[in-house]
């Protein structure tokens, strides 16, 4: 019962892979007949018109006929070349008439009644076995005449593939120069525009690999690239004596082995531990290149190189396909149809080598390459958009809780301010209410007092106009000076010179410094009330207990480097008083209280208050702090 159990869920598992993967074969087998048939339509339609095919071939001491398109034997020995002789008919009148040669490989020169017109090897590019640059030449007139022409093609061949010459076109310059152009633009500009936009794909790749050095599949895939672009833009010289040709051989195995790479960690496959033995072919023909030299890197690269191609195209075509059923996203899918495409045009290539195709040789390989190229990139674009989509639905997200909290903020802050603007109100309150206990309550009292004791009007007046003075003080400090304390000296300086007038005293008013005092914008009410009420006490003293003559008020700024602050001097000619230690006045009388009285307001508005007495008289220094204090605590 239990071996039924466990095979019970394994079959709806079955069953679901083979849904996915039916449909994903099926798909892939009509890419792989599109791809046939479009290798078909795409090829360029050569003016056959003017097609020469019948040639005599010598080879090897020998002369046969040979009718083109012809593979001619391998070798590894460029002196004495397969040389190919033909005929063509010339018609005056017809304009300037050229050679052209679809496909050769590896190079070729062809020469009109003995004279040389076209050689290929003066361009490395064009003799590359992998390419299929065509040639065209133009032939000077001087050397054509009416009638019959000769025409020599000779094949130079190295390497272990045979050589092989298409059909040579000679007519009319008009009539073979858009088949020219045809082939050069499939077969030259696209490979070419292919390789650059594999460069700066590569450049792109490299970028965002340094940047997020935790995903390697970024790096290995510029790798890649950069290895393919090696290939299409670096020449392989035909001298036979070079190892640079052998050591660009070892490019195409290693890049198709970064490109397996790629592919397992861009799934999520793990890579395995004998995985590194698909670079093993590449190594060994870069090594023997290095070492060795032509022909052997080329005999390797055609034993091990090409198999190591194939065979990392059928491990993608797997790895895609396993991908697919098991995630069936864009990316997978995608890059699985590139991969069957290069894989139908791996293997058309290989049947040309291996002359099952007889009547072509176009390689088609490395151009189809570039679609795999363009899927790579549309599946990391793809990846990218998600990703960029994912983000935005959490920005979408982070944006709509910001603004949740943002409200609740709002509402919060809006419960702190009316609990600050109460706060504030309530200590506004508690102020007044100090001060018209202090001040005005207490001259109240007396008032009352006097009354009932029957003492004299004008005693009783004096402390009536002390009581309003009180008053007036407390009402003037509710009045906004912007930070301008020479505001609120300015009606004190009024009230001192009233209450020195009857007593006969001077009141000498100097300003030190242009500015007066610097602007607070800190200043508040209270700290107004205090300073005006540190120099009432300080004035109010000097009349009861110095008979003084002159009073002098002086007002100034100093700097001691960190900032402005601001001086207030109050000086007597009066006699003087003996101070204590602690800077108070001897005694216990009301004086000394007074005294403490200043100290305390001074220093609840974080001012410094220094007090002077001698026979010359009584000088009161307060030193205003650079920035007021926010709060009274010293007061609470």
């Amino acid at each position: 019962m239990s071996e039924i159990a466990a095979k019970a869920p394994a079959r709806p598992k079955r069953r679901l892979i083979v849904s996915r993967l039916v449909p994903y074969l099926l798909l892939q087998a009509l890419i792989v007949i599109a791809t046939i048939l479009g290798l078909r339509l795409l090829q360029p339609s050569d003016p056959e018109d003017f097609a020469l095919s019948g040639f005599s071939l010598k080879e090897g001491g020998t002369t046969r006929p040979v009718t083109l398109p012809h593979f001619a034997s391998s070798r590894y020995s460029l002196p004495d070349p397969p040389l190919y002789t033909g005929a063509f008919t010339f018609r005056s009148g017809d304009g300037g008439w050229s050679v052209f040669l679809p496909r050769f490989s590896n190079a070729v020169e062809v020469a009109v009644n003995g004279v040389v017109v076209l050689d290929s090897r003066r361009d490395a590019n064009a003799n590359r076995p992998d390419r299929n640059t065509p040639q065209i030449a133009a032939i000077p007139s001087s050397l054509l005449h009416d009638g019959s022409n000769e025409i020599t093609v000779r094949l130079f061949v190295w390497g272990p593939l045979k050589g092989f010459l298409d059909t040579v076109y000679v007519g009319p310059d008009a009539a073979l120069r858009p088949a020219f152009e045809t082939r050069t633009l499939l077969f030259v500009t696209l490979p070419v525009a292919f390789s650059a936009w594999q460069s700066i794909l590569a450049v792109i790749l490299a970028i965002m690999w340094l940047m997020r050095r935790r995903e390697p599949v970024y790096g290995v895939l510029a790798a890649a690239m950069v290895l393919g672009v090696i290939q299409a833009f670096v020449p392989v010289p035909p001298a036979t004596v070079s190892r640079l040709a052998g050591v660009l051989l070892a490019t195409a195995p290693i890049e198709s082995a970064l490109i397996v790479v790629f592919s397992v960690l861009f799934f999520g496959w793990r890579w395995p531990r004998y995985g590194i033995l698909l670079f093993a072919p590449g190594l060994i023909v870069f090594a023997v290149g290095l070492v060795a030299g032509p022909p052997l890197p080329r005999i390797l690269f055609l034993v091990l190189g090409i198999p190591t191609v194939g065979l990392s195209l059928v491990l993608m075509a797997c790895i895609t396909a396993a991908t697919v059923v098991r995630r069936q996203d864009a990316a997978s899918f995608t890059i699985g149809c590139a991969v069957t495409i290069v894989l139908t045009c791996w293997v058309h290539d290989m049947l040309s080598v291996f002359e099952v195709i007889t009547n072509e040789r176009t390689f088609v390989s490395r151009l189809s390459y570039s679609a795999m190229l363009v899927a790579i990139g549309a599946g990391l674009t793809w990846r990218f958009a998600r990703a960029l989509n994912q983000v935005d639905s959490f920005a979408g997200q982070l944006v709509a809780r910001v603004r949740e909290a943002e409200e609740r903020l709002k509402a919060s802050f809006a419960g702190e301010e009316a609990r600050a603007r109460a706060a504030a109100l309530a200590n506004e309150r508690t102020r007044l209410m100090r001060d018209l206990h202090d001040g005005l309550g207490g001259q109240l009292i007396s008032i009352v007092a006097l009354s009932e004791r029957g003492q004299e009007g004008a005693t009783i007046t004096e402390a009536a106009r002390t009581a309003l003075k009180d008053l007036r003080l407390v009402i003037d400090s509710m009045d906004d000076i912007g930070g301008d304390l020479m505001l609120a000296l300015g009606s004190w300086r009024e009230r001192a010179a009233m209450q020195l007038r009857p007593h006969d005293i001077a009141l000498d008013w100097r300003v030190a410094t242009p500015q007066g005092l610097p602007l607070h914008p800190e200043l508040r009410p209270w700290h107004v009330i205090q300073i005006v009420r540190i120099l009432d006490e300080a004035v109010t003293n000097a009349v009861k207990h110095a008979t003084a003559r002159h009073i002098t008020v002086t007002i100034e700024t100093h700097d001691d480097g960190r900032g402005p602050y601001g001086v207030i001097s109050v000086a007597d000619d009066g006699r003087g008083f003996t101070l204590c230690d602690d800077g108070g006045a001897g005694g216990a009388g009301q004086t000394a209280r007074g005294l403490r009285n200043m100290r305390s307001r001074a220093t609840r508005c974080g001012a410094t208050l220094d007090l002077s007495s001698d026979e010359s008289g009584t000088r009161v220094r307060l030193q205003l702090p650079q920035v007021f204090p926010d709060s009274d605590a010293a007061a609470s």
